[in-house]
């Protein structure tokens, strides 16, 4: 029977990790200021007729804190990169110079900073609902099972208790990236 809610626990706690993990993807694509390829890393390419990472069509990198570079490992992906960029609507203006694209990240303004702790907020609160959504199915599996409810309010209790540590692991992860944006 502890088997079974062992199963329950681990199974919440691994999607309790996935909702974490996305988080943090997301939070890495909203930008605080500085240039970093994973600015681009949401970025779908045309890539022959299917929409491709562009990190799988090109290289990308940063040559300063102010500058993105894309350098294509085909020069014909020039303007189906270019295209995309601007399709994404990320707020760049891609330079194409016929060689690479050159992306200038501009500073960011106090409005616009505002907006992307509105945004990180938004993706903690997304992450928030994950992994309450982990904890009531959870206690939902439990609820299945034919065991004493002693055994049941103790496991709901360190399905809580888990809960409680991941809500806290995004608390601490937003935390960080406000002041990251809010950095000037």
């Amino acid at each position: 029977m502890n088997e079974e809610i062992d199963f329950i626990i681990d199974a919440a706690k691994e999607q309790m990790q996935h909702a974490i993990e996305h988080l943090v993807k997301e939070l890495r694509s909203i930008r605080a200021g500085k240039a970093t390829p994973s600015m681009l890393s949401t970025i779908m390419v045309d890539y022959y007729g299917s929409q491709t990472p562009l990190s799988q069509v090109a290289n990308v990198n940063t040559p300063d804190a102010r500058t993105i570079s894309v350098q294509p490992w085909e020069k014909n992906m020039l303007q189906e990169i270019e295209k995309a960029i601007m399709i994404a609507n990320i707020g760049f203006n891609p330079m194409n110079n016929g060689e690479s694209i050159m992306i200038n990240v501009p500073p960011l303004t106090e409005e616009r900073r505002k907006d992307l702790v509105k945004q990180a907020k938004a993706e903690a609160e997304h992450a928030k609902v994950g992994v309450r959504n982990a904890r009531k199915e959870a206690n939902n599996d439990l609820k299945k099972l034919d065991i004493s409810e002693d055994l049941k309010k103790n496991t709901e209790t360190d399905i809580q208790a888990l809960t409680d540590s991941y809500v806290q692991q995004v608390d601490q992860k937003l935390v960080l990236k406000e002041k990251e944006i809010m950095t000037v």
